[in-house]
């Protein structure tokens, strides 16, 4: 990928060299949970030494990912969804000349193979979800702006776009980064960081169609990056990537709309050199939300009260990488996966379950360009 994409116009934190494997076992650090060895995917760009889609495992109570194999043929993958039935892998391909998403059978979930490869009809994929309905799957083009339809077929094959959605910008272009389904499944919702909004839309299964619901603005300059909805379904909580802060948005599932309400920073006070976050995620009790700092480097964790309605950072802990994109709880969700991409770095951090804070880095994998990390 050449020119100003959306992993070099910041440019502000410079690349760094790429670590080293350390800390491949943590003794007694997970007490007696048993991990087993099922397949973990890991996402790469290639347009510089990434490997694309690597297939890692853990063993017994060791949290070390171990990488067994590197599927061949996987350029510049981003971002997993898995079908429901567990059958089908969907992976991005952020190409910002010819955008794909590709399928692979999952009957071996340890060996991935390729099923299809679809045009996004846009320019740099980032991310994608499977649709509620099982029957398609969305992509966010960051490049171009625009939301994909494409039909998931028989045997987990894709066909091509039914629909492509257009969004527009203000002050700056648009650039949708990221598609998901509510709770209910009745609505997807795609954030745009260009626009300063968030999309809700409805889709018609029959026809594969998009329709506006709403466009929720933020105030401009807020480059709204990913959302995540509290465990209720009532909240959602949007991670500004050019402010680092999370608004808090009620969401009413009845009407398909978002109301914004608080406003928190994800650093403290104070907090030196320019911070764009990257992932937000919950803990499976509710309590706990948790975003990637890239410039800081941390993951700040933000306590959830008032039913969900008010946020307050308690922490932010040093990742052990630079610029970490993205950020994911293992099934157990007693370990933060964290890939930073400048870094080469993929590390893991225990986290507390009394307090849910994340403690100091424990492991970490060189994979170049590590961009996400998916459990089966």
């Amino acid at each position: 990928m050449t020119g100003l994409n959306r992993r070099t116009f910041l440019g502000a934190v410079g690349a760094a060299g790429i670590a080293s494997v350390v800390g491949a076992r943590v003794a007694g650090a997970t007490g007696p949970h048993s991990y087993g060895s099922g397949a973990i995917y890991i996402s790469s760009y290639t347009d510089n030494g990434g490997h694309g889609l690597d297939v890692a495992h853990r063993t017994g109570a060791d949290p070390a990912l171990k990488v067994d194999r590197t599927i061949s043929g996987v350029n510049a993958a981003s971002w997993f969804d898995i079908s429901a039935d567990k059958r089908t892998l969907f992976v991005t391909n952020e190409d910002d000349n010819n955008g794909t998403i590709s399928s692979f059978s999952l009957a071996d979930p340890a060996k991935p193979k390729l099923l299809s490869k679809k045009s996004t009809k846009g320019k740099g994929p980032t991310h994608l979800v499977v649709h509620s309905s099982q029957k398609y799957v969305l992509g966010a083009n960051y490049t171009s702006g625009d939301v994909v339809v494409l039909p998931i077929l028989a045997g987990g094959k894709l066909g091509d776009a039914t629909d492509l959605v257009k969004h527009k910008g203000a002050e700056r272009p648009a650039n949708a980064h990221q598609v998901v389904n509510d709770p209910t499944g009745r609505w997807v919702l795609s954030v745009d960081l260009g626009a300063d909004s968030v999309y809700v839309y409805s889709l018609d299964v029959s026809t594969g169609k998009l329709k506006l619901n709403q466009q929720l603005k933020l105030p401009s300059g807020a480059g709204p990056r990913h959302l995540v909805f509290s465990r209720d379904g009532k909240y959602a909580y949007i991670l500004g990537e050019l402010r680092a802060e999370v608004t808090v948005a009620a969401w009413d599932a009845a009407a398909g709309k978002l109301t914004p309400g608080q406003v928190v920073a994800a650093v403290p006070p104070g907090t030196p050199g320019d911070q764009y976050p990257g992932e937000i995620i919950t803990s499976s009790d509710g309590k706990f939300v948790y975003a990637s700092v890239r410039g800081s480097d941390t993951i700040a964790s933000f306590s959830i009260s008032d039913g969900g309605k008010t946020l307050k950072l308690i922490s932010n802990v040093k990742v052990g990488g630079t610029y970490p994109r993205h950020i994911t709880l293992d099934p157990s969700e007693q370990w933060f996966y964290v890939s930073s991409d400048k870094s080469g770095t993929l590390s893991w951090l225990p986290r507390d379950p009394a307090t849910g804070l994340p403690g100091a880095v424990k492991g970490k994998l060189s994979i170049p360009q590590v961009n996400s990390v998916r459990f089966f």
